[in-house]
């Protein structure tokens, strides 16, 4: 069986990243990597196993995609940000805040239940009364889920049971992996990592999720970051972390 260590140290990245002063520099002083002091990266939360094993060295901060855009935003220290939806980064992109978002990476969206539990399909959710985990509004996963219940119209799934939303995907794997929930939607790659505590159930529609990032503080060291996740050794470890490439 494999640790859960993983999520719980998600969970406090994401409380790292949320905290006040969180990351190193001020943003107006310009790039970090210049005065000696390490890269900032924000990422999805997904990508919490996988960043680290490509380089190990950037102070990294995990958490929700679209919470971690809010948090740039606000001037939290960053040099890269790491989305599991094009969204954020286009919508920073576009207000002048980084670089043009660059895909890196897919994932696939899933059912994530205990391993013993008695949900088999979508179809036990429609029954009502379980509890069901998902991301909240912002969400990039969560997102996925609700647009792929409308597509195929099982918007009520979610009013006929007990749902809880999670402010990252990784909340929604410790959920169901820890028996809290009956179900989750979450990525494949956050079933993996829970180990043998769950199992995947497939979806009625294949509902992809696309990452992107962008630079949000130049430098030699934001780049030469950014070329290593792009590289054919850093798109191994993805791959080898269960993410799709584009």
């Amino acid at each position: 069986m494999r640790s859960l260590r993983p999520l719980a140290l998600a969970a406090a990245a994401v409380l790292a990243a949320a905290a006040p002063g969180c990351g190193g520099e001020d943003p107006a002083r310009g790039d970090a990597s210049g005065a000696g002091a390490p890269l900032t990266v924000l990422a999805a939360a997904s990508l919490r196993e996988a960043l680290p094993a490509i380089d190990p060295a950037p102070r990294y901060g995990f958490g929700s995609s679209g919470t971690l855009a809010t948090q740039i935003r606000r001037g939290a220290p960053a040099d890269v940000f790491l989305s599991a939806s094009p969204d954020p980064p286009a919508a920073l992109h576009a207000e002048g805040r980084c670089s043009a978002p660059v895909a890196f990476a897919t994932n696939r969206l899933v059912l994530v239940v205990p391993r013993d539990g008695r949900v088999r399909g979508l179809d036990d959710l429609r029954a009502g009364g379980l509890r069901v985990a998902i991301g909240g509004p912002g969400v990039p996963a969560g997102d996925y889920a609700r647009a792929l219940l409308r597509q195929i119209g099982a918007e009520d799934v979610l009013a006929a049971n007990r749902v809880s939303r999670e402010r990252d995907v990784a909340g929604v794997a410790a959920k169901v992996a820890y028996g809290s929930a009956d179900a989750g939607f979450a990525y494949a790659t956050d079933a993996r990592a829970a180990g043998d505590r769950v199992r995947t159930v497939p979806l009625p529609r294949e509902q992809p999720a696309r990452y992107a990032l962008c630079v949000v503080r130049d430098g030699p060291a934001a780049r030469a970051f950014v070329d290593a996740v792009r590289s054919p050794e850093g798109r191994a470890v993805l791959r080898a972390h269960g993410f799709g490439l584009p």
